[in-house]
């Protein structure tokens, strides 16, 4: 089944396409801590703009926000250095990476959502509906 996926579904990773593209034209640059590889072009033959084409070949389901900030940085070419060779600077404030959790089980669920039981608090009565006129 693994081969099919390969060949057929891009969403669960690369084709067999993308795997022949990779050999010929891309240089591997590095892996990040979900396990997505991130490559980038040998040369400028490519490139709408005089910029190395760079891009991640996801582990798994394919989710744009699984990049993480400092890979993606680099993907748009904001940094020059891959973080592998030159890490992005933390600060105390910041949160730790996470991915966008909608639709999971994780994902955040208000007072009153159906998936947290739907109940919610009754209208305070300053509530006024609109009319036309």
């Amino acid at each position: 089944m693994s081969l099919l996926k390969t060949i057929f579904t891009w969403w669960n990773g690369a084709t067999a396409g993308i795997h022949f593209t990779i050999a010929k034209r891309g240089v591997f640059v590095g892996q990040d801590e979900f396990g997505s590889r991130y490559y980038e072009a040998k040369d400028t033959s490519d490139s709408y703009d005089n910029h190395k084409r760079r891009w991640v070949i996801f582990n798994g389901y394919a989710e744009a926000s699984k990049v993480p900030p400092e890979w993606h940085g680099w993907l748009h070419h904001t940094f020059a250095e891959p973080p592998t060779t030159e890490p992005l600077l933390r600060r105390s404030w910041e949160k730790d990476y996470q991915p966008n959790l909608t639709g999971t089980i994780h994902a955040y669920k208000p007072k009153g959502a159906i998936g947290r039981g739907g109940e919610r608090q009754k209208a305070t009565g300053d509530y006024e509906a609109w009319k036309p006129e």
